[in-house]
């Protein structure tokens, strides 16, 4: 992490936001839960508090999301901009040059932050930016609705594998319980972000599994979405979510590599990892970064210049546990 950012704490934050106004939202490119989440509950909260709010995305925003999504608008020019569960400012995609040294606020929760805006709030501790997002708006006094709380409840269960993952903590179920007392949409969420599957997706899935490899011992297992994939399937940016996520369910499986092809020769990798692999250690050493059991970076090159970089990585990293655990035997 740099140092360029005044390191902001709860109260300090929530002092900023009620100082400033005209405020406009950034969320990262290939929008999850979490990014949409946390940006709309905050949209929403300060607008409870009589402050004009914006959310700009750089990508288009999945359908699925639109039981929670604000669309309405108002005439201001922005003042602060703000980006939340943005942990590197590339992650704006096309924007980033636009609002480089120009975010006054970024609120996240990734160990890889790097430290770009003006002011942060960063809790490594949280499981989704969105369970900070709760915290500041009930520090800042905001009355929760049902739309608050769906945003805020997408943001975690999507960042938690609907509360399956490491991430969880005695604090998410806390917040996840004060939000089903406010009469959070759950059980159609769930069914939503986890238990439906366009035909384009399923399509996309049996054909990326049958391209599957596995590498070093059947540690690893690599899945690849390449452009022709996409086009024969016809799945879109959403349908491919999760896809590293695959491997999660196979048995000895360690490190689950999604490699997705976002333009020509230009590959997003996605890591999911278990102990004592870290997903982000692996991928900081293409420039990428995230949390230990879930982090990206991007190659570019052909499919295999893509592959051969995040195995080399991989088995540096399963090389290093190897050489330990026979130190200690």
């Amino acid at each position: 992490m740099n140092s360029n950012s005044i390191i902001l704490t709860l109260a300090d934050l929530c002092q900023y936001l009620k100082e400033h106004d005209n405020y406009l939202v950034l969320t990262h490119a290939s929008p999850d839960g979490d990014t949409l989440g946390s940006a709309y509950a905050l949209k929403l909260g300060l607008k409870k508090l009589g402050k004009k709010v914006q959310v700009i995305c750089p990508d288009e925003i999945p359908h699925k999301y639109d039981y929670f999504i604000d669309d309405s608008e108002c005439d201001f020019i922005p003042e602060t901009v703000v980006a939340v569960d943005v942990a590197d400012i590339k992650l704006l995609g096309d924007m980033w040059q636009r609002f480089e040294g120009r975010i006054d606020l970024n609120i996240d929760h990734h160990i890889s932050n790097t430290n770009y805006a003006k002011r942060l709030y960063l809790d490594e501790t949280a499981s989704a930016t969105a369970e900070s997002v709760y915290e500041i708006l009930d520090e800042l006094g905001v009355e929760f609705d049902r739309n608050i709380a769906n945003a805020l409840y997408t943001g975690i269960s999507t960042d938690t594998g609907c509360f399956k993952y490491a991430n969880v903590t005695v604090r998410t179920h806390e917040i996840a319980a004060k939000l089903y007392a406010i009469g959070v949409d759950a059980a159609d969420i769930n069914r939503i972000m986890f238990d439906t599957k366009s035909k384009s997706r399923v399509k996309m899935e049996m054909m990326v599994l049958n391209g599957a490899e596995f590498h070093f011992d059947d540690r690893c297992m690599t899945l690849a979405v390449t452009l022709d994939i996409q086009k024969q399937t016809g799945c879109s940016k959403s349908d491919m979510e999760g896809v590293a996520s695959m491997s999660r369910s196979v048995e000895g499986v360690l490190v689950g590599v999604a490699i997705k092809e976002t333009e020509k020769n230009v590959f997003k990798i996605s890591l999911r990892t278990y102990d004592p692999l870290d997903a982000s250690e692996i991928c900081k050493k293409l420039g990428g970064g995230g949390h230990k059991a879930a982090a990206g970076c991007t190659v570019e090159g052909s499919l295999k210049d893509a592959k051969d970089a995040i195995l080399s990585a991989i088995k540096e990293s399963l090389e290093e546990i190897d050489a330990g655990a026979n130190i200690t035997k």
